[in-house]
């Protein structure tokens, strides 16, 4: 693995931070508070070839590698600090990869394009009212009927409910097939027996969370993503792919939290000293920093080992790859909030107020803390599994 950039990634690297100081972060506010990431943003990022990156040329991605997205991620969760563009950004990445690798011809046809253009959502639900971690524990079934799969359940804490009807789109969705195992389908939202509600969340605001509630909802068998009967292991590799964005736009939150707290405290003064003077303060900098910058690395080796086996098919070194994934999720968004929650302490009265702005972060970032794309515990699971063996799984 090489840890020096190239030429092409580090010219995009700086695209990604200019598109993130001059559109993300002029609208990260008006973004929070109008519940909605604006149309003009959605384009500059289509236009910067941010939507669904890992996307080939032909459905009109920019077949990115993993590393290469990992790098725009950072950008974009420091970019939009409020975090709702990150999430917008991984799940267009992520499950656009998957589609791209699992789906039908015509499906790839039908949805790929509109997404990588900014004009449908593409997203995951696996969620349900029961339970979000048991995912052998789902009640959605679905039933083939002749060439047609016909569903019934619902989906809970799915992401992006509103903009798949607002814009067009819909959701890689998990199921219990009938005849065991499970399908893998991708569902249009506005397919008929498809009823949805907004739930009313405390940071992300920029992008909504619902619940898909399907009443005998029908969809073609080539919406199909997988063999029948073995989506699980096809929304396992998404989650994979997707857990390491997550990781990275927490690492650029991070960042950006940092970087404002370092200027706070090269300035503000106590006691006749600059506060960045006190080693109650300096020395918790440098330990946020630390932790960040190990991340950090840990989240580019993770998306190497994505590009160099996973998503070329090769399952010789998946325990490794799930290792590595695992650990960067448990690892990244509980840092990334102690470096906001830190900051705010920093800036004391201050960093309480939203003029700062670092409660963008604190309640963006959070989300990753109580178990978007899978619980800090869920991770500590999978690691023991693979340290341990499957033997030593918890409730078996």
């Amino acid at each position: 693995m090489e840890f020096e950039l190239n030429d092409e990634e580090r010219a995009f690297q700086s695209a990604c931070r200019k598109f993130g100081d001059r559109v993300l972060r002029t609208n990260e506010r008006k973004i929070d508070s109008e519940g909605r990431i604006p149309a003009d943003v959605l384009r500059a990022m289509a236009d910067l070839g941010l939507l669904a990156m890992p996307v080939p040329s032909e459905y009109g991605g920019m077949g990115a590698s993993a590393v290469l997205t990992e790098i725009a991620a950072e950008e974009v969760g420091r970019g939009d600090f409020s975090m709702a563009t990150a999430v917008f950004f991984l799940l267009e990445a992520g499950w656009g990869s998957i589609l791209a690798r699992h789906g039908s011809e015509a499906t790839k046809q039908a949805v790929l394009p509109a997404v990588t253009s900014g004009r449908a959502f593409l997203g995951i639900a696996t969620t349900e009212p029961t339970g979000g971690s048991d995912l052998h524990g789902m009640h959605t079934e679905s039933r083939r009927d002749g060439k047609s799969f016909v569903l019934r359940g619902e989906k809970s804490f799915v992401s992006g409910v509103e903009e798949a009807k607002t814009l067009g789109g819909g959701h890689l969705t998990l199921s219990k097939a009938a005849g065991g195992g499970f399908n893998f389908l991708y569902v249009p939202t506005r397919s008929d027996g498809i009823t949805t509600q907004r739930f009313h969340n405390m940071g992300r605001m920029g992008i909504s969370t619902g619940s898909l509630t399907y009443q005998d909802a029908r969809v073609p068998e080539a919406n199909l993503v997988g063999p029948e009967g073995k989506g699980f292991g096809v929304a396992m590799e998404g989650f994979m792919v997707a857990r390491t964005f997550v990781s990275a736009a927490c690492i650029g939150a991070a960042e950006r939290a940092l970087e404002t707290g370092m200027a706070y405290i090269r300035e503000r003064q106590a006691f006749g000293a600059p506060l960045g003077k006190f080693e109650g303060i300096q020395f918790e900098l440098v330990d946020l920093w630390t932790q960040v910058e190990a991340v950090k690395w840990q989240c580019r080796r993770a998306a190497w080992l994505l590009d160099t086996y996973t998503l070329k098919g090769d399952p010789s070194h998946r325990s490794e790859v799930e290792r590595a994934v695992a650990s960067v999720k448990l690892t990244a968004p509980p840092i990334a909030f102690e470096c906001v929650k830190r900051v705010m302490m920093w800036y004391g009265a201050a960093g309480y107020t939203v003029d700062v702005g670092l409660e963008l972060g604190l309640r963006g970032i959070m989300s990753y803390l109580v178990g978007a794309e899978g619980g800090l515990n869920i991770m500590r699971i999978i690691l023991g599994r693979e340290l341990l063996g499957k033997e030593f799984l918890p409730y078996t």
